[in-house]
């Protein structure tokens, strides 16, 4: 039994077929041969286009010379009303200057500190869950509730019942239903005065996500000034001043901040869980071992390390149904990669679902394997050929917090409920994440 995947598109459409099936879903819109290809070009009359799967030229982009390519600004275009000048969208020695203000959030041992707040919105997900107890329920939604209401506890110590919090959450949803991943601007060279025509909801939503974070935001503000702020990652990012320029984060620079913790700590966590758990229904004997594994876990950070199988669950969740399944630079210099000119501006993109799927490097790369990662060959593809969260200097910032998040509400889950697939299979698309096209419809049973 293979994992649900999209059908590929046609090798040759037309330039408007092209645009239409990408505004629709990135992955079907690419041909089946890129699962093989080391390198594809795709041309534009504006721009040239190349997909790259092969190890060597993704480490020189993301590892080797990452100020050579930088983000392409043609993908921000259509995130710019929510994230305005964030740490996603950015580069050069602006981007520098705000990882070196982020980064020491989640270094060492904050973890272990925030551990307890993502322990309080496990717990809080099975309460939720219980009352599914042997009905069918839309993991999707439940998985953004639950991610959500990690990334409010975490980030401003404040659960999801909030009443700002809830209003936050409920914005995103529509935001996330409306915005395409690309815009007018992705493919054609427009000017800065030029309308993106973004859709009334995405606009909408974005003016009244940004407003609620921007109340959040005073409030810690207020907080820290009095003295009576909590110790969590929103108090450690606002009073952490970059060592070069002696400065933090103003208000407005906070509220971008917080706009892609929001998005990249929900929307990604939310997609990554929503797959893990219809792969372990999907493979009942997994869950079972999880289910089993979960004994030991307990609100002792040091619990979470005993979760083996199914940190390798996860991984593997990982690599079949990367959240973000795409990443585009842009290069700044003439480059020649296997025998071809690369002329300056020419997009470069990094395709996790692809590289991931690779079939020259990965073994059974498009089969359910958890196992793969104790083999040579899944020990090598791991260092070469798996970039969930990028890689480089420009690795999410949040990996680590990430994957404890993912194992730990996995865990929790399946420690408590089992769970059946039931209908047809998900189909995956990608617009900011990678998700269902219809949901994914699981059967939750309590555990006795």
């Amino acid at each position: 039994m293979i994992p649900p995947k999209p059908e590929p598109r046609p090798d040759k459409v037309s330039l408007r077929q092209y645009v239409k099936l990408f505004q629709k879903d990135l992955l079907s819109a690419q041909p089946q041969r890129l699962y093989r290809a080391w390198m594809a070009e795709f041309r534009t009359p504006f721009f040239r286009s190349y997909m790259i799967n092969q190890p060597s030229l993704v480490q020189a982009v993301l590892k080797e010379r990452p100020d050579d390519f930088p983000k392409s600004q043609r993908v921000s275009e259509g995130l710019k009303p929510l994230l305005g000048e964030s740490v996603f969208l950015t580069n050069g020695e602006t981007w520098k200057r705000q990882r070196r203000i982020i980064d020491p959030a989640f270094e060492g041992g904050r973890l272990r500190d925030t551990f307890p707040a993502m322990w309080a919105a496990g717990q809080a997900a099975i309460a939720r869950l219980d009352r599914f107890d042997g009905q069918v329920v839309e993991i999707e939604e439940e998985t953004s509730h639950a991610a959500a209401d990690v990334i409010f506890r975490t980030l401003f110590s404040i659960p999801i019942e909030h009443e700002v919090a809830g209003r936050v959450f409920e914005e995103f949803r529509t935001y996330q239903r409306s915005a395409p991943i690309v815009n007018l601007g992705a493919f054609f060279p427009l000017p800065r005065w030029f309308p993106r025509f973004f859709r009334k909801d995405t606009k909408r939503t974005a003016v009244s996500i940004r407003k609620l974070i921007t109340q959040l935001t005073a409030e810690r503000m207020a907080a820290i000034a009095s003295g009576m702020a909590p110790d969590d990652l929103a108090t450690k990012i606002m009073t952490t001043v970059d060592p070069e320029s002696g400065k933090s984060f103003d208000a407005n620079e906070m509220v971008d901040q917080v706009a892609i913790f929001f998005l990249a700590g929900h929307e990604t966590s939310a997609s990554a869980l929503a797959w893990a758990l219809y792969l372990c229904a999907l493979y009942p004997e997994w869950q079972e071992k999880i289910s089993q594994e979960a004994a030991e876990l307990s609100e002792d950070f040091a619990s979470i390390s005993k979760q083996r199988t199914c940190r390798d669950v996860f991984r593997e969740a990982l690599r079949l149904y990367p959240p973000v399944p795409m990443m585009v630079r842009e290069n700044t210099c003439p480059e020649n990669f296997r025998d071809r000119d690369i002329s300056v501006g020419s997009q470069v993109v990094i395709s996790a679902w692809h590289l991931h799927r690779q079939e020259r490097l990965w073994d059974n790369p498009d089969g359910f394997d958890p196992t793969r990662w104790q083999t040579e060959n899944g020990k090598t593809c791991a260092r070469d050929a798996y970039i969930p969260f990028s890689a480089g200097s420009r690795v999410c910032t949040g990996a680590g917090f990430a994957m404890v998040e993912g194992v730990l509400m996995l865990s929790m889950i399946l420690k408590h409920f089992k769970v059946t697939p039931v209908g047809d299979p998900p189909v995956p698309i990608a617009h900011l994440t990678v998700r269902s096209r219809d949901g994914i419809n699981l059967r939750l049973e309590r555990r006795k």
